[in-house]
């Protein structure tokens, strides 16, 4: 054992040859030279060898090379602890950033709430605006369509000659003015305002300081001493004046009439006419408007049920309008999508459109059975509205009925009675035609070659029409004719009743 003790003097030659050697080595990274190192470790009686029997070099190498591990292995738990705690370090780091990256996670989910929220509102706003915008544009085809309509009633001419019938307020005007001494025919003075007009000059002449008063109280006690015989001619001229009188006021009386009867049968005709002309016009303007405009469809009508298809789309539109996606895009990939699911994730789909489809057929039921009692009443109002128009035409026609028998009875009356003018005097002078009747047969002849199809009554009002358009100078030429042939009827009946005169004496004289 005293052997194995360590040398007291040591050997300097070979201490630096050791050293060296110890510089010159590394550390291994081996797998071997780890374990090695970590059984040196657990195992702390292994770091000190065996004392050697044989060399003591070895023992002093071997003893340095052990120190030089321990070294070693103490440099490398220090390492191993700083590697610990940076791991520690790290890992704290890391949890403190993976907190800070869950928070910014719920902000950014809240934000994208909100942005959805917000996005959702935008759609519906959008929504609502195109809807104002297409019940707008509706509303405004209707009104294009309206203004066509009109504008196309408003190109309406009639082809018609109205009568210009007098108003109530210009009648009173002409009978003031033929009160006041127009062209009306006075009525015949008596027999004794006769007397009095011849008496007057001679009575005046007799009495010139007597007033007005004076002279027509003499003269109506005059009147009254005058004998019957006296008398008797200006009786005669009365009743002639009379008679005359009464026949033109008759005459006037029945023209009136007439013109009356032929006013309401040329309204009643023109009216009918006019109506015809413009139900012809308006159903032409209406089929050209139904060609440019489309069918107007009733808001009433329930609309057809959407498909499983479109139900998905609908509920996946919102989604994908938020990733910025176009309607097509929309499109095509709901189409892809609803190719690609299966039949199971359909099943919701399909019974929602089937529910649908059965509100809608219940809702068409019901829709239905409305139209065809609105057709009834609307059948009904027409039948009612027919009724009633059947009743107007038999009233018109009962009134036209009247008309023409009142014409009938007034042209017998007057056959009648130019029978017995032509029985009672044959030799008798006619009385001539007035300014009107002349220019009437004229423009009969005309109105009859540019208008061959038209009847007697429209002429006649056409004629009057064109009497009434007449200048002053132009009726001036029609009443110089008149004049004439009313001078040349007068000195005929002079000589007809001079001949009667005559013939009347040579009868008493041989009675």
């Amino acid at each position: 054992m005293a052997e194995v003790a360590v040398p007291s003097s040591p050997i300097p030659a070979k201490k630096k040859n050791s050293r060296k050697v110890l510089k010159q080595k590394k550390e291994s990274t081996s797998e071997a030279n780890v374990l090695a190192q970590a059984l040196t470790e657990s195992s702390p009686a292994a770091v000190l060898p065996p004392p050697s029997e044989t060399d003591p070099m070895k023992e002093n190498s071997e003893i340095l090379s052990s120190a030089k591990k321990v070294k070693g292995k103490a440099a490398r738990g220090g390492k191993q602890q700083a590697a610990a705690a940076a791991k520690q370090q790290q890992s704290s780091s890391f949890d403190k950033e993976m907190e800070q990256m869950q928070e910014m996670l719920q902000k950014l989910t809240l934000e994208k709430e909100k942005t959805e929220e917000m996005l959702k509102e935008k759609d519906e706003m959008l929504r609502a605006r195109e809807e104002e915008l297409e019940n707008k544009g509706k509303e405004q085809e209707k009104l294009q369509a309206e203004l066509k309509k009109l504008q196309k009633l408003k190109e309406f001419k009639p082809n018609l000659n109205f009568l210009i019938l007098k108003d109530n307020e210009q009648d009173d005007k002409d009978k003031k003015k033929k009160k006041k001494g127009g062209a009306e025919k006075k009525r015949p003075s008596p027999p004794y305002i006769l007397w009095y007009k011849d008496q007057w000059a001679e009575m005046k002449k007799e009495n010139p300081n007597a007033d007005f008063k004076e002279v027509s109280v003499i003269l109506g006690a005059k009147w009254k001493t005058v004998s019957a015989e006296e008398k008797k001619p200006y009786e005669e001229k009365y009743q002639a004046e009379k008679e005359v009188y009464l026949q033109v006021m008759a005459k006037e009386k029945r023209e009136t009439e007439a013109m009356k009867l032929l006013e309401e049968d040329q309204k009643q005709k023109t009216a009918m006419e006019l109506l015809e002309q413009y139900l012809q016009f308006k159903h032409e303007a209406d089929d050209q408007g139904n060609k440019k405009t489309k069918k107007e469809k009733d808001p009433l009508k329930p609309k057809q049920p959407m498909s499983a298809f479109f139900i998905y789309t609908n509920e996946r539109r919102a989604a994908l309008v938020a990733e910025n996606k176009n309607v097509t895009e929309v499109a095509k990939i709901t189409g892809e999508e609803w190719k690609n699911m299966s039949e199971k994730k359909k099943v919701p789909y399909e019974e929602m459109a089937k529910k649908n489809k059965e509100n809608y057929l219940i809702e068409m039921e019901a829709y239905k059975l409305k139209k065809e009692d609105e057709a009834s009443h609307v059948k009904k109002e027409e039948e009612e509205l027919l009724k009633l128009q059947k009743q107007e035409a038999m009233q018109l026609l009962k009134k036209k009925e009247k008309t023409d028998n009142v014409i009938k009875k007034t042209k017998e009356i007057k056959q009648k009675k130019k029978k017995k003018d032509q029985a009672a005097d044959p030799n008798k002078p006619k009385k001539p035609a007035s300014s009107f009747l002349l220019f009437s047969k004229e423009t009969r002849k005309s109105l009859m070659a540019e208008r061959p199809g038209t009847n007697n009554s429209t002429i006649t009002a056409l004629i009057s029409v064109k009497w009434k358009e007449l200048s002053e100078v132009e009726r001036q030429v029609w009443n110089a004719k008149a004049a004439e042939a009313m001078d040349a009827y007068k000195k005929e009946m002079e000589e007809y009743n001079k001949s009667c005169a005559a013939a009347a004496a040579a009868a008493g004289t041989s009675a």
